[in-house]
Formats: structure tokens, sequence, C-alpha cells
């Protein structure tokens, strides 16, 4: 019997929830990497052979079973022998929703239950090898963030297997890089807030964001918080920044701009006076252990740092808005203001009954900055240079930034 050749995973699942269908997996039945490279495909990958078509260079993997054999998500041997049926490759995927198959002819493989549990809005594990993997945990928690607005939800069973994971350690054995990719991944979802709500119901996200953890069952003042719990709020003004369609960069610096809250003394709550500058040596920590990009880093310590100083924008002197707008870099890097903005409007929008408040902040500090354009070309033509040139710009924005906000005052107030 010859090959035969199946459309695998979430190909499969995307069409039939009707959404686009964009990375197209294949899986071969029956072959060997040799009759693969015979047809003109390119093998790729170690830990098991995949191969590139030679033309649309789609990837085509063998059919395969997988035995745990050590601690971590690497510690596994793969069967890749033409022996192995296509319902036992589908058996060592992770959710019934991810291990259909479909034919050249358009018929669907379905052992598992896919289809159904896609009808019930169901995200369920295959098989007890699920709790093999804990990088499984992570993907759970992404899809149910990436489906929340399509109503799926985390099977109980499913979840009393992730929380088993987490409870295991071998979360821990996770790569940084693999728990950064996941979670950058969750972090432009729809709802990115579920990706974290998931992983605190299970108990993982003490293990993989305990900086972000300990924020729940953190009180903050009613007046300003009306939710109150602080990690409530995170999660809240991070569906805000989704609701933005802010980066991932923002993103994650509104995930961490409240963490210096964690560290408040108990005697002083639910006041959190001085919460952004206790805050950045956490943000420093999360980022070096999960190797977060730098420029992620360095939104996020700008955020962490100056976000209630932005909600406040008209009651600084000239003097404090002149520094903030060099530190968020307002001039050289004009994008970096517009992040700086979208992550605090999330964060003043994050807080219930609140959600739809216009943020007046935005175009404040948008008219400051450019209040403060400066030519520099017709400096240098009158003869400033260096440390002359860098005085001579600072005191024309001072009195522009004064200008400005009487101005704005005026109007306003």
């Amino acid at each position: 019997m010859s090959p035969q050749i199946y459309r695998v995973g979430g190909a499969v699942r995307d069409e039939l929830l009707s959404l686009p269908v964009h990375d197209i997996d294949y899986v071969v039945v029956g072959a060997t990497p040799e009759w693969l490279t015979d047809q003109g495909y390119r093998q790729v990958g170690h830990e098991f052979p995949v191969f590139l078509h030679p033309e649309t260079q789609a990837e085509y993997a063998l059919a395969r079973t997988e035995r745990k054999q050590g601690a971590g998500y690497h510690g596994f041997i793969c069967d890749f022998h033409p022996d192995v049926s296509l319902e036992a490759d589908l058996e060592r995927r992770d959710l019934t929703i991810n291990a259909m198959a479909k034919a050249d002819d358009g018929a669907l493989i379905d052992p598992y239950g896919g289809q159904q549990d896609l009808a019930d809005r169901l995200l369920r594990h295959v098989s007890p090898a699920f709790a093999e993997d804990p990088l499984r945990v992570l993907r759970v928690a992404r899809f149910a963030a990436r489906f929340h607005s399509l109503g799926f939800r985390v099977a109980n069973d499913t979840l009393a297997l992730m929380r088993e994971l987490a409870e295991s350690g071998e979360l821990a054995l996770l790569t940084p890089e693999r728990v950064w990719q996941e979670t950058e991944r969750a972090l432009m979802s729809d709802a990115p807030q579920i990706y974290f709500q998931v992983l605190r119901d299970c108990g993982a996200l003490k293990v993989c964001f305990p900086e972000v953890d300990a924020l729940f069952g953190v009180p903050q003042r009613a007046d300003y918080h009306p939710e109150i719990d602080t990690g409530v709020h995170t999660l809240m003004a991070l569906g805000q920044a989704a609701r933005l369609q802010a980066s991932s960069a923002v993103r994650f610096a509104v995930l961490v701009h409240d963490l210096g809250k964690a560290l408040t003394p108990d005697p002083v709550l639910p006041s959190h006076t001085g919460h952004e500058v206790r805050g950045l040596p956490l943000i420093d920590a999360l980022c070096a252990r999960l190797k977060v990009p730098a420029t992620h880093q360095a939104l996020a310590r700008v955020v962490g740092e100056f976000h209630l100083d932005c909600h406040r924008a008209n009651t600084h002197s000239a003097e404090v808005l002149l520094d903030r707008l060099q530190r968020v870099d307002a001039w050289r890097r004009h994008e970096r203001l517009g992040e700086f903005l979208n992550a605090c409007e999330a964060d003043a929008r994050g807080r219930t009954g609140l959600e739809d408040r216009p943020y007046w902040q935005r175009d404040f500090w948008l008219g400051a900055a450019a209040a403060c354009h400066i030519d520099n070309a017709a400096l240098v033509a009158q003869g400033y240079r260096g440390a002359e040139m860098a005085n001579a710009i600072a005191a024309i924005r001072l009195e522009r930034l004064t200008e400005f906000k009487a101005s704005w005052q005026a109007k306003h107030e």
C-alpha cells in the first residue's frame, strides 16, 4: 500500500471553525524518510524527521508515536516507523480539537471526538499522556485565550491534569525561550488575560509568573480601583490593552506595571505610595528569567515607573513634563510615546465601571510633545554646538511646555 498523506492539526480545526487557515501541516502514513527524499522533499528538524515540500515548502511529518523516558518536554522517544497508524499519531496530540485529520478526498478522520468538542466549545485532552508534557499547560492556556471569544473553556478533567503538572515541578524544566514563546503568542490573542487566568486556575501562574501571581489578593483603594484586587485589575488592564490592539511590548508592560504593589507593607494597605519604583527590580528579574526582549523590558520599565505621572499629566510643572517626555524618549523615538500612552490608557480603563472612560491624557501628552518639536538645523545655523545646543533646546522646550500647559488649562479648566 502506498503512503497516505493527510492534513492535520490546526488547519483542520480552523477550517471547521470557519476561521482563516494560514499554515497547513501534513502527516505521512506508511512512509520512510528515504521515500520522502526520493520524492524531492528536504529533511529538516533534529528531534524527529520533518520534510519540506519541494515546491510549496509546507511541512510534512512522518506519522509517529512518543513515549516518555525523562523529565521535561524533551524527555520523549519518538517512533516514526512506517507501521505507525494515523490514529496512533493523532493520539499523541494535546487536545481533541487538534487531533483531527482530513484526507485528500475531504473525509474527516476524528477518532477522539474533536468535532464534537468544537461544537461544545471544549478544550479537552486526548489521552492521559497529556500529563507527560509540561509545555501543554501553557499551550492549553493559550488556546483558551485565543478561542475565548468563541466561548471555549477548558474541560474540568483537563484542568485537573494541568494542576497535576503544575504541582509536579516539571514546569520549572521548561526553557525560558519556550515559556516566552507561548506567552508572547498568548499576549497577542484577543483575550490575553484569559491565558494568565487559566494558568492561575491550575496553579501554574505561581510557578511561571510568581511576580504576577503575588498581586492577587492585594487590596487597592476602592475610590481609585472599584475592583479592589490588584491581580484582577492587572488582568482587566491587559484586556483593555488588547481592546486597543496594542503591540506585544505594550501588553507585556501592562502585565507588569503594578508588580511593586505586591511589596507594599501591610500596615499601609490599601495605599501603594512608591509602588512604581519598588516594582522595577521585579520587572528586571522577570525579564531576565524569561529572556524577555530588551525592547519589551525597556518599555515595561518606563511604564512601571511613570504610569501614575501619565495619569496626572496636567498637575506637573513644565520641568517635570520635560523630564518625563525625555525619559519616554518622545522625540528620538516618537513611537515609544504612543506605546507608553497605550499602556497607561489600558491601566486607567482596566477598572470596574471605568472601562469606557475617555483618556484625555493621551491628547495632553501628544500635544505637549508636538509643542516641543525643535528645528535643530536652525539652531546649528545660529552657531549652537554640543552642550550649548542641548541647553538651548531644553530652554526652548521648557518655555513651550509652560505655554502649552497654560493654554491647555485655559481650554479645559
